[in-house]
């Protein structure tokens, strides 16, 4: 049994993609991945050249020997922003609206005015 074989030690520092299937435009595959201590969904897509990466990875996958399906992650480059996207700043549900939205609801919303006649 030769090194490459042999799986890698499970442990929480793992980062593991399981491919899916294909996006509707046919050139990519949609993943699930998991590291970190959370699950992602994503896709994967082949570089073009001239096109830019933005605030995503670059990565290089390697099935597992016992499925083909799994494949451990190993990151060549992270662009900037790609961080941002991934991580929610604050816990909760997502937020929908924005910060004007907020705090224009009042205005937005308020009850109308009664008005006495004469």
């Amino acid at each position: 049994m030769s090194a490459d074989s042999v799986p890698p030690p499970h442990n929480a520092a793992q980062d593991l993609v399981l491919l899916h299937s294909r996006t509707p435009d046919g050139e990519g595959i949609r993943v699930l991945r998991a590291r970190d201590g959370r699950v992602e969904t994503g896709e994967v897509r082949p570089i073009q050249e001239g096109q830019s990466i933005v605030g995503g990875e670059i990565v290089q996958l390697k099935p597992r020997p016992e499925n083909p399906s799994l494949c451990d992650v190993v990151v060549q480059y992270v662009a900037p922003g790609a961080q941002a996207k991934s991580v929610q700043p604050h816990k909760g549900p997502a937020l929908l609206n924005s910060p004007s939205y907020r705090e224009h609801w009042e205005t937005i919303f308020e009850k109308p005015h009664t008005r006495t006649l004469n």
